[in-house]
């Protein structure tokens, strides 16, 4: 990251600016820092001036305490003034959850589009399995048990053990377990679990809500949900892709849809 700003409460933030065109800022997920959607910039770079930046409390971006989502929502508007104070967002999974809570706030955001935020309204059991995950996770961190913490947020994604053991051999998990702390984060963006639906009714800008057609059928119906509750919602599938989507099949989605 090449450029810094900084938050209303006073955290500095790392952004990085690359293209042309209509300004997009890119928000990741969970165990991810901007970095994670820099291929993803460069595809849609010869469209639109595409904004990574490093969420706060993680990458080379600082974190204030206490956490609150309304500071990342902040964090949003200090990006957007740094970059022209209008840019469309653009969220995956968990930062797709913030894109759409700063939409709800009233920032100045032309469009916004999101990839498979997982609200579990559809998945049996969905809000137990928050609940149940945010107590052990909160416990985990609470203790400093970076790995555990790591280790609760792959079974949540449905990682088998044998794989979750080999990520922990991996050169990988020491990064992993930097950015573990982040994972409280993402976890108070997603609240409850469940669709938002009275703010998300309060959404006024166009919403792109994309879901992959190999992902499992309760994500899909989670994008579709998002599509159906804001009030200018498009929903569209990409065929074949999972919620590790390619860069190259998203990108010209979102481009196409951020430049119209």
């Amino acid at each position: 990251m090449d450029k810094k700003t900084t938050s209303r409460d006073g955290t500095p933030l790392a952004y990085q600016v690359t293209g042309q065109g209509p300004t997009v800022i890119l928000v990741s997920g969970a165990m991810s820092t901007g970095g994670t959607l820099a291929p993803l910039a460069q595809r849609i770079a010869d469209r639109c001036t595409a904004v990574v930046y490093d969420r706060r409390g993680r990458g080379e971006s600082a974190d204030t305490k206490p956490y609150a989502v309304e500071r990342e929502v902040e964090d949003l508007a200090a990006l957007m003034d740094a970059v022209g104070g209008e840019a469309a967002l653009f969220g995956v999974s968990s930062g797709g959850a913030l894109v759409l809570l700063a939409a709800a706030s009233g920032l100045p955001i032309r469009r916004a589009a999101v990839y498979e935020v997982p609200y579990a309204d559809a998945l049996e059991g969905g809000a137990e399995r928050e609940a149940v995950y945010k107590e052990n996770l909160n416990r985990a961190l609470a203790e400093g048990r970076r790995g555990d913490a790591v280790e609760l947020f792959l079974r949540l994604t449905g990682l088998g053990e044998e794989v979750i053991r080999g990520a922990r051999q991996s050169p990988m998990w020491a990064g992993m377990e930097a950015v573990a702390p982040s994972l409280a984060h993402d976890d108070a963006v997603m609240g409850d679990g469940l669709l938002p639906r009275e703010r998300l009714a309060s959404v006024s800008v166009p919403v792109l809500s994309v879901a992959g057609g190999a992902s499992p059928e309760w994500m899909r119906e989670a994008s579709r949900a998002v599509a159906k509750t804001v009030p200018r919602g498009t929903y569209r599938v990409l065929e074949g892709q999972t919620h590790m989507v390619e860069p190259d099949v998203l990108g010209p989605v979102l481009a196409e849809f951020f430049v119209s």
